[in-house]
């Protein structure tokens, strides 16, 4: 009975023991369970951390880099802006009523060359000059059908007068009675249209390249064009022409195709351009009439172009001048 009850009391003892191990083993291995799930909520934080701090850092430097490309932007606006009002002020001098326009203008002007670094205050400037800059065109209008009103006043007076006549001849209308004669004595030639296929080399412009003038075609029906920048800039040249005489700028040619500059190589020798090297190829020309009464040398119309053409672009070239190396009365480029 004794081994028995000490049988039993070993039993208890050993299962007691194997009990608290196995919950011993069991405790670590929930703490070490534990801990790994610690570690990795740790690990996961400081990823999501570092991931944050990353997208914070990138976006910040997209949004500097953003903004840094907007003030490029605007800067690039406001200094096309200051080149159109420069030109602006250059041409109307002394086409408007009153010059307080300009002095705004100017004055707008020189404050926009001030730097800048917002954009705000950058598009600011860009509102100040334009805005001046409008002024400005809109009193040249102005100005300019004042002008012309007084110049028809004046033509019609003119036109009263024996064709022939004196004053016929000095107001450049002396061809319609005869007493104008053209100092060009080749077979006669014409401008020419876009070249069809052209690849915009010398003669061979396509219509992508070229503008026709608004107020005028060639005897055979044909628009004048001109690269699109030269045709702009010539037509506000017109606008103050008619202004001063009171009818458009005559023309005799501006694009001539390359087939037409071989033609003119043949019949004219040497006076013509060599073929692809006609300043006419490239859509930057123009002739207006061999008419010495009316844009010869000494002629008020001729003057006049030589005078005020610069402010739109358009020039006399040198060679072409009286004491040139190819002296041509007729002849004007567009040099922007």
């Amino acid at each position: 009975m004794a081994l028995v009850a000490a049988l039993v009391l070993v039993v208890a003892v050993v299962g007691t023991g194997a009990a608290w191990a196995w919950r011993v083993r069991t405790d670590r291995t929930e703490q070490l369970a534990w801990d790994e799930a610690v570690v990795r909520v740790q690990d996961q934080a400081s990823a999501d951390a570092e991931d944050d701090a990353w997208r914070v850092q990138h976006e910040a430097t997209a949004s500097r880099s953003r903004a840094a490309q907007t003030l490029t932007e605007a800067q690039q606006v406001l200094t096309d802006a200051i080149a159109q009002a420069t030109s602006t002020l250059g041409g109307s001098e002394g086409q408007v009523a009153d010059d307080a326009v300009r002095q705004a203008l100017a004055a707008a002007v020189a404050a926009a060359q001030v730097p800048a670094t917002s954009v705000v205050a950058v598009r600011a400037q860009v509102a100040a000059v334009q805005t001046a800059e409008s002024a400005v065109v809109d009193a040249r209008t102005a100005w300019q059908a004042a002008q012309a009103a007084q110049a028809m006043q004046s033509g019609q007076s003119v036109a009263a007068a024996p064709s022939g006549s004196a004053a016929s001849a000095a107001s450049g209308t002396g061809a319609s009675g005869g007493s104008c004669t053209t100092t060009y004595t080749g077979p006669p030639f014409y401008t020419s249209a876009p070249t069809d296929g052209g690849d915009g080399s010398n003669g061979r412009l396509p219509a992508s390249m070229l503008a026709a003038i608004s107020w005028d075609v060639d005897p055979h029906g044909t628009p004048y064009y001109l690269r699109t920048a030269a045709a702009a800039a010539l037509e506000r040249l017109d606008v103050a022409f008619v202004a001063a005489f009171g009818h458009h700028l005559d023309l005799d040619l501006t694009y001539r195709d390359y087939d037409t500059q071989v033609a003119m190589r043949e019949a004219l020798g040497t006076v013509a351009a060599v073929p692809g090297t006609s300043s006419h190829g490239t859509g930057l020309a123009l002739d207006v009439p061999e008419l010495p009464c009316e844009y010869g040398w000494d002629t008020a119309q001729r003057s006049w172009l030589v005078t005020n053409g610069p402010s739109y672009g358009w020039v006399s070239p040198s060679w072409a001048r009286r004491g040139g190396s190819n002296p041509e009365y007729w002849h004007f480029e567009y040099v922007g």
